[in-house]
């Protein structure tokens, strides 16, 4: 009995030290998971690389996979123009409901609202391009596009904008709502107690401690659309050749490797082609999301120096 009482510290200790080497190697992997997804994709990649350079597949237009020809340019600007309607579209709206939630709202309002943000996180990606299908398109074709004198069918630019604005309004709006808060209350009742209006605190005050923090959320949400295909593929058109208006149809990188990754494998390169378009699209998610975590970690940083 004695001798167990004894041992019992030594047995906690080890089976301390053993539980954290084990979550420090399961750590270890899922870092590394990351690292194999690059250095496999861009193994699959060597082919085209070695048939073309890297300048003649970025900034080439010819897409003839049975002639050789992989120019990514047409797929590049799509995801350009659809990502970036989509931010113009979410970023005002995300914006003026996170301040309203945090700043004005009650705290019933508040917590009936979260749930369905959250809902909208959830649902699939092909719900979401259905009911662009059923809603966004024929509303483009029937009543936006005769607006501005443009004949369309709907499938575009801008649709594919309109359904992506809407998938990523839960990250941005959560994102936004958590670094508002951190924002300490004593700012906002010194700000109040020197005459300045509810407004006037938070556009002055609020926004410009938290500017940061927004800007990484709209990154984030950027990176999110970026990399959309499915709901995306469903309604921008699919029309590889460069857009030049809303109304134009776009072929995302995301599409494009949806659309095409499992078929025509009996054209040489192609499968080597689709993967580099993955690697593309991997790097440019990949830095997106190292932008916005370098500006959220130094937002903590500077919270705790000042606190």
């Amino acid at each position: 009995m004695i001798r167990d009482r004894i041992s019992y510290p030594g047995r906690r200790l080890f089976a301390d030290r053993f539980s954290r080497k084990f979550l420090h190697v399961f750590v270890i992997l899922s870092g590394l998971i990351l690292i194999l997804m690059l250095g496999a994709l861009y193994y699959q990649s060597i082919p085209v690389l070695q048939s073309q350079s890297l300048f003649s597949l970025l900034f080439s237009q010819g897409w003839h996979p049975s002639r050789g020809q992989f120019g990514f340019l047409p797929f590049i600007v799509g995801s350009l123009w659809v990502t970036c309607v989509a931010m113009a579209i979410a970023m005002p709206v995300c914006l003026l409901t996170s301040i309203y939630l945090v700043e004005y709202s009650s705290k019933t309002l508040r917590d009936w609202i979260s749930p369905f943000i959250d809902i909208l996180a959830g649902i699939p990606s092909v719900v979401y391009g259905i009911w662009g299908i059923l809603i966004i398109v024929p509303f483009i074709k029937n009543y936006l596009a005769p607006l501005f004198g443009v004949s369309c069918s709907g499938y575009s630019v801008l649709a594919g904008g309109m359904v992506l604005a809407i998938m990523i309004f839960p990250v941005i709006i959560h994102i936004s709502m958590e670094i508002l808060k951190t924002v300490p209350n004593e700012l906002r009742d010194a700000s109040l107690a020197l005459g300045a209006t509810k407004w006037q605190t938070v556009k002055n005050v609020v926004m410009r401690r938290a500017m940061p923090g927004i800007v990484a959320a709209m990154v984030l949400g950027l990176s999110r659309a970026f990399g959309e295909s499915i709901a995306v593929l469903m309604v921008v058109g699919n029309l590889a050749r460069i857009p030049k208006s809303l109304f134009d149809p776009a072929y995302p990188l995301p599409a494009l490797i949806a659309n095409n990754y499992g078929e025509m494998f009996s054209i040489p390169q192609y499968d080597s082609a689709l993967l580099f378009a993955s690697l593309l699209l991997l790097l440019v998610v990949l830095y997106f999301n190292i932008v916005s975590r370098m500006v959220l970690s130094g937002i903590k940083w500077s919270n705790y120096y000042y606190a």
